[in-house]
């Protein structure tokens, strides 16, 4: 038995061949183009519109362009698109050319007898074809092209079929092999057109096959595997990642986590070749020996010292970078502050990635810290003395700490926030900002600017079991938080209703309920960041739980980019809009949750609640909240449950609930400094109707910055 290679010289099964391969890689590359982000939402966040325009606005747009460069995935996309292309050419070829279908050699059709043909009936029909198909019965025809030869071959296929079903040994070639000469041999048909295979082209597929086969699979192949293997599912390397983690300290602050990230060896890739050493110098003398009115003077002594004791010169030159953007220090050299800008991207990725490292040692502060860089990155502030108005146009530092000399916030701990600022009167506001030397119609942009900042202000939150009216050791606890989007300034906000801050659960089975509120997601307005080289996006607010007391994460961040209620409308024109559409917000009470397990014992347990945002400096909220978990089995609870939950919405309105037989507690409100206590509240009786979603603990809470 021989082997017997057949090519295929018309070009009949290549396209088949090609069309099947490149399949298999165009598909999953469009599917991952595709696929829908995790978080749908319904509607485009709109931006924020305002005139103003930063100076180095042409080394930030360059940047910007090339990150939005770098999310639309051009390389993927064009080889996605190239491979429709191939696939459709294919199935044009696979179309026009002609096949030729292989033909099964069958005794049946070649006698023309019925598959149930006695064998007397077989006898038959062979004798008489014998009379006229016999080579000594047949003359050539050269009229149809009949030759001595074909007239023979048809006269053997006809003894073959008559021999396959009479002679046991033919008949049984022929059930085995297909064939009454009994085994064939081996054929070997490949997908490739003749022109490829013809006399002389054989260097040449011998050189596309070295190529695609020796040199391109396992290139491609090894890229992939070791790029899989070098990074963390973070999409970070895993040398960065080691590196930070020796960087982690169980305190830490948001400067402390800049240097940690600096180690990263993702800045080797943007500072390589003569970018690691050009510029340090610079650097240096602008950061490590700053004037006083420089704005690298903010920098604390132990950040200084931090950097001056790097030896490695792109880890210093990351570093130094980073504070230069920080802290909005101008470079004279051009290259420098391009590359300035251009650290900042991967910066966010790292700080998000140093994140999940704190994650897993539990402890708040460094959490805290990489929250506070991220916002710090975003709105290009330094990341340990932080001026929250400094997110507003045309406000310096110098301007800022007049309006706080004025106001006597500087003998303060915290900054003036812009809540703080836009809450003081129209006149007196305008009067700070002339005497701080800012004009009136850069104070009118700021202040457009600023009631357009989307500012989650929390307005109650509370522990629920779904379905029922307990909070028992073990069950699936959900944390609500009740919040409204009232940006800084806005004037005549409507009073909350009680059914607003209510959280009722579905109908059980109702599927359509569920799906609406996956599906109705809504996003904030893209974070104003005058300043930032990153690509715009939307803010996203991070809830946890944290143990106050051993200073550890009780409960995991939970990420919201999207909400249940739309946060703002667009309106036409606006004072300091360009006549663009000017965002106003809806006043809609949206839901937050998070859920997670109860602790396995009853009794009372105090969470520190952090709601920090990621886009913006001074709009974090913290407050207390208490957790009760009853008792198996024991009465009462859910009495003392509704008596908390009643006090607690009757706080929130401004209300008294009736007198009766059992004290409620006392609930603190805080807000900066300033600690106003609520009147003792007395509960009514047990028979008030509660609503089925309220089935919580009572919630101490304090309004952040």
């Amino acid at each position: 038995m021989s082997s017997e290679y057949n090519y295929d010289a018309d070009a009949q099964f290549f396209p088949f061949f090609v069309l099947t391969i490149t399949a298999l890689l165009t598909l999953p590359l469009t599917y991952t183009l595709l696929r829908a982000p995790a978080s749908t939402t319904t509607g485009k966040a709109s931006p924020i519109a305002s005139p103003y325009t930063p100076d180095n606005a042409d080394v930030i747009d360059a940047q910007r362009a090339k990150q939005k460069r770098k999310e639309r995935r051009l390389k993927r996309i064009l080889a996605a698109a190239v491979g429709w292309a191939t696939m459709a050419y294919m199935v044009y070829l696979m179309s026009v050319t002609a096949r030729t279908a292989p033909v099964i050699w069958n005794p049946y059709d070649i006698l023309d007898v019925g598959l149930s043909a006695s064998e007397k009936q077989i006898n038959s029909r062979y004798r008489r074809l014998s009379v006229t198909m016999h080579p000594d019965k047949r003359q050539p025809n050269a009229a149809s092209n009949q030759t001595a030869e074909l007239i023979n071959d048809e006269w053997v296929e006809i003894v073959k079929a008559y021999k396959a079903l009479t002679d046991d040994d033919v008949r049984s070639n022929w059930i085995q092999y297909g064939n009454p000469d009994g085994k064939q041999s081996t054929s070997f048909g490949i997908a490739l057109p003749h022109f490829l295979v013809a006399p002389g082209s054989g260097k040449f597929v011998l050189a596309l096959y070295g190529l695609l086969l020796g040199i391109g699979l396992p290139w491609f192949v090894g890229t992939w595997w070791y790029g899989m293997q070098s990074k963390t599912k973070e999409r970070v390397l895993v040398t960065s990642a080691g590196n930070m983690f020796k960087e982690y300290r169980e305190r830490m602050d948001a400067a402390d986590v800049a240097a940690a990230v600096s180690s990263a060896m993702e800045f080797r890739q943007v500072l390589h070749g003569a970018k690691e050493h050009s510029g340090l110098e610079t650097l240096d003398k602008a950061l490590l020996q700053p004037s006083e009115d420089s704005a690298a003077s903010d920098m604390a002594p132990k950040d200084r010292k931090a950097l001056a004791d790097l030896s490695d010169p792109v880890r210093r030159k990351t570093l130094a970078l980073l504070w230069a953007y920080l802290t909005r220090l101008p470079l004279p050299d051009k290259a420098l502050e391009a590359e300035k800008y251009d650290l900042v991207p991967t910066a966010l990725q790292l700080t998000e990635a140093f994140r999940h490292i704190t994650l897993a040692y539990g402890f708040t502060a460094p959490l805290l810290a990489t929250f506070h860089l991220s916002q710090s990155l975003t709105q290009a502030l330094p990341p340990t003395d932080r001026l929250p108005l400094l997110q507003l146009p045309h406000f310096t530092p110098a301007i800022i700490r007049r309006i706080e000399q004025t106001t006597a916030t500087a003998s303060k701990a915290d900054h003036t926030s812009i809540q703080t600022f836009m809450a003081l009167p129209p006149e007196q506001r305008q009067a700070l900002a002339q005497a701080a030397g800012l004009t009136n119609d850069r104070l009118k942009t700021a202040e457009h600017v600023a009631r357009q900042l989307p500012f989650l202000k929390v307005e109650a939150a509370f522990f629920k079991v779904q379905g029922e009216k307990y909070i028992l050791p073990s069950s699936l606890v959900q944390f609500v938080v009740k919040a409204r989007f009232l940006p800084p300034g806005t004037p005549n906000i409507p009073a909350l209703k009680a059914q607003d801050l209510l959280d009722i659960d579905p109908a059980e089975g109702d599927m359509l309920a569920h799906q609406k509120q996956e599906l109705e997601q809504h996003p904030a307005p893209l974070i104003y960041a005058p300043h930032s080289p990153g690509a715009e996006r939307s803010p996203r607010w991070h809830v946890f739980l944290a143990d106050q007391r051993q200073g550890k994460i009780a409960v995991p961040p939970f990420t919201f980019a999207a909400f249940d209620k739309r946060p703002f409308s667009i309106a036409v024109g606006g004072a300091g809009g360009a006549g663009q559409g000017v965002l106003e917000p809806t006043f809609e009470v949206v839901t937050l949750k998070m859920q997670f397990q109860a602790p396995p014992q009853a009794g009372e347990y105090r969470f520190q609640m952090q709601v920090l945002c990621d886009g913006f400096v001074g709009f974090d909220h913290r407050g207390e909240v208490v957790l009760v978990v009853e008792e198996m089995g024991r009465g009462g609870g859910g009495r003392r449950m509704r008596l908390a939950s009643r006090m607690r919405m009757a706080v929130l309105q401004g209300k008294a609930t009736a007198k009766g037989d059992q004290r409620a507690p006392r609930v603190k409100r805080v807000r900066g400094e300033e600690e106003e206590e609520e009147s003792e509240f007395e509960s009514g009786t047990d028979e008030d109707e509660e609503s089925e979603g309220e089935t919580d603990t009572d919630t101490d809470s304090s309004d952040g910055e």
